[in-house]
């Protein structure tokens, strides 16, 4: 049996406390004993991006993080993107833009795009690709997903320009 450690953090919005083994992933912690299915285990490696959540505001490959680094951290999976009863503005750009195809790189996908646009809301397309490199898709070809993104900046450079007015 292998060593076991409580740990306690926030997980979008909840107080989640849990005895981890201290070699588990957060990404196994996170789909296999809360139920937060979203983040997918693809490559393991952090090389693809399809487990990316956001720790302390931080994007965050959870194959690559020890479950027991969770503890006192506060965690967004895909599961915590609503705003109210519908889609986040990001999610809703993907579904509007077709930016969905298999579904698979998807929540990781909309988790760093959700990143970038928390640290920089007014991008252009080239921060936006650069953004999403570490984040692979195997069926498209990435233009519908970076015109999501780039709509949801551009979204946000119009509320910025209509507030100095």
């Amino acid at each position: 049996m292998s060593a076991m450690v409580d740990v306690t953090f926030t997980l979008n919005g909840h107080t989640t406390s849990l005895a981890v083994a201290v070699h588990d992933s957060a990404l196994t912690t996170l789909r296999d004993r809360l139920d937060h299915a979203g983040a997918k285990l693809a490559c393991g490696e952090g090389e693809c991006g399809a487990c990316t959540i956001i720790v302390d505001d931080i994007s965050v490959n959870a194959c690559l993080m020890p479950a027991p680094d969770l503890d006192g951290r506060i965690v967004r999976t895909v599961e915590g993107l609503w705003e109210g009863d519908g889609l986040s503005k990001v999610q809703d750009a993907f579904v509007r833009h077709g930016a969905v195809q298999c579904g698979f790189c998807t929540p990781g996908m909309v988790m760093q795009a959700t990143h970038l646009l928390e640290q920089q809301p007014e991008m252009s397309d080239a921060e936006v690709r650069r953004g999403l490199e570490g984040n692979t898709c195997r069926c498209t070809g990435y233009s519908k997903i970076v015109a999501a993104v780039m709509e949801v900046s551009r979204d946000a450079a119009t509320k910025t320009a209509e507030a100095a007015e």
